[in-house]
C-alpha cells in the first residue's frame, strides 16, 4: 500500500478514541461482572490502591478513554505504516501495546515487571484477564476500521457506540454525586 492508503493524524485521533474507549467499557463491564471488582477493591491489597468501584471517578472513567485514545493516535502515527495496510498489523499493534502499556511499564502498576519488583502489591494475574485481551480488541478493531473506510456504516454504529457510553458515563457520575434521585 502506497502512503496515500494510511490514515491522516485526525481520522487516527478519531478512530483510536472510539476505538479505545468502547473496547475499554466493554471490557471493564466483563472485568467487574466476573472478576468480582468490587470486592476486590474494597478489600485486601487494592483496598488502599484503587478508588470503590460507586466513586464518581470510576464511573467517569469509561467517559474520558478518548483522551488516552488521543494519545495512543499521536504514538500510533508516526508508526502507522507498520500497524496498517499490512498483514498481521493488528497483532504487532496489540503486541506494542502489551509490552510497552501492561508487561513494561516505566511506573511500577500492579502486574507489570516493575510492580511485581518495587511494590508489595500481590501480582494480580486476573487483572491480565481483563487488560491483553482488551489491548489486542483494541487494536482489531482499530485496525480493521482503518484499513476499511469503505465501510461508512461502521463510522455510524461505532460513533452510536461511543456517544452512549460516554452518556453513560455521565449518568454514573450524576448518581454517584447524588445528582440523580435515589432509585426506589
Amino acid at each position: 500500500m502506497n502512503t496515500t492508503d494510511q490514515p491522516t493524524l485526525w481520522s487516527l485521533i478519531l478512530k483510536s478514541s472510539v476505538a479505545h474507549t468502547l473496547t475499554y467499557f466493554l471490557m471493564g463491564i466483563l472485568a467487574y461482572n466476573f472478576l468480582n471488582y468490587e470486592d476486590s477493591f474494597a478489600s485486601g491489597a487494592l483496598a488502599n490502591y484503587m478508588r470503590p468501584t460507586d466513586s464518581a471517578w470510576v464511573a467517569a472513567g469509561p467517559g474520558l478513554q478518548w483522551i488516552r485514545g488521543i494519545i495512543f493516535a499521536l504514538a500510533f502515527y508516526p508508526l502507522r505504516e507498520v500497524f496498517f495496510h499490512k498483514k498481521n498489523g493488528w497483532l504487532i499493534l496489540g503486541w506494542v501495546l502489551t509490552a510497552l502499556g501492561i508487561l513494561s511499564t516505566f511506573g511500577a502498576a500492579p502486574a507489570s515487571i516493575e510492580g511485581m519488583i518495587y511494590t508489595n502489591y500481590p501480582a494480580n494475574f486476573f487483572s491480565y484477564v481483563e487488560v491483553v485481551p482488551q489491548a489486542f480488541l483494541f487494536a482489531g478493531l482499530l485496525v480493521y476500521w482503518v484499513n476499511h473506510p469503505e465501510k461508512k456504516w461502521l463510522n455510524w454504529v461505532l460513533g452510536i457506540f461511543f456517544v452512549l457510553v460516554v452518556l453513560m458515563s455521565v449518568l454514573g457520575v450524576m448518581a454517584a454525586t447524588g445528582m440523580l434521585p435515589a432509585s426506589p
